[in-house]
């Protein structure tokens, strides 16, 4: 985690207004505002705007700058954190919605395990200003143990974006952070609450956990490989997931982790707990492991 020491970082603390080139929604502030509202890490805005794909994505459209509004505090009490700087984005703004724009949303709160360290962690308010003067607002965090919940007042991700919000506010930069390790990619991408594997991947690496403390063994496979599991996995029954299951007595097969990455955007990440029921999770749908998936998914994975 990024140390957090938000007023010395060197940028302006004074919030930002900005202008559009048509009228602006009553129900969106155009400024930072002094405090953080809500009283979780994340998951707040000040208002929901009406723009034509909020429902379906984070940032729909094409925005033309951000503002990022930034509120550090620590997670063992949070709500309430004042306004400590703020940052406008441009040429960087594109780029930021578009990753922002490929996170699964979803309407309901996902139950999953979060860890419970206690530290800084700093809630963010960014405001993408649309050409015909509209704005919307996201809510995201960053914290130590990454469970941050991001929303624009309509629909939420569980996809955790905080470094990458951090870096940006700091240095004005927007970047995707990848793993060093592809067997650790979060894998969260749009449309992974109706199917196990959205789109048409382009590649497919299959990690097995490996015993003791070594990394896990993974084996890359291409594109017609990728699509053919992908379309076994969407042809399975699925319930939306708990992240949980129920264990199989006296199984102690290793744990299969599917990566599926795309020409752009995300990669999206399946989970097989080979001693588990259900046994698929991409963390918003689960499935049962029937014998035709199964055999598949070995014949890929690495001994």
């Amino acid at each position: 985690m990024i140390a957090l020491s938000l007023a010395a970082a060197g940028v302006c603390t004074a919030a930002v207004v900005l202008s559009g080139s048509g009228s602006e929604s009553p129900s969106v502030p155009s400024t930072c505002p002094q405090r953080w509202g809500g009283n979780d890490i994340g998951d707040w805005v000040p208002a929901a705007a009406d723009i034509d794909g909020v429902e379906e994505s984070l940032v729909p459209g094409s925005p033309v700058e951000a503002l990022i509004c930034a509120y550090p505090g620590v997670n063992a009490d949070p709500g309430g954190e004042r306004l400590t700087g703020s940052r406008t984005l441009t040429d960087q703004t594109a780029a930021m919605a578009r990753d922002l724009a490929y996170l699964p949303v979803t309407t309901a709160k996902i139950n999953r395990p979060c860890a419970a360290m206690g530290g800084q962690m700093a809630n963010y308010l960014i405001r993408f200003a649309y050409p015909d003067g509209r704005a919307l607002w996201v809510g995201s965090a960053e914290d130590v143990n990454q469970c941050v919940r991001t929303t624009n007042g309509t629909v939420g991700s569980n996809a955790y974006t905080g470094s990458a919000i951090t870096a940006a506010y700091k240095d004005g930069i927007w970047r995707s952070v990848s793993p060093d390790d592809p067997c650790w990619s979060p894998g969260d991408r749009r449309g992974q609450d109706k199917l196990m594997v959205p789109g048409r991947p382009g590649r497919l690496t299959v990690c097995r956990d490996a015993t003791y403390a070594r990394p896990p063994y993974r084996k890359r496979h291409g594109r017609d490989v990728a699509r053919a599991l992908a379309e076994t996995l969407n042809s399975l029954d699925t319930v939306p997931s708990q992240n949980s299951c129920q264990g199989i007595g006296g199984a102690h097969e290793r744990g299969i982790r599917l990566i599926f990455d795309y020409p752009e955007g995300p990669a999206a990440v399946v989970t097989i707990s080979m001693d588990c029921i259900p046994a698929i999770n991409n963390g918003l749908l689960q499935a049962n492991l029937d014998d035709r998936a199964r055999d598949q998914i070995l014949r890929l994975a690495p001994s």
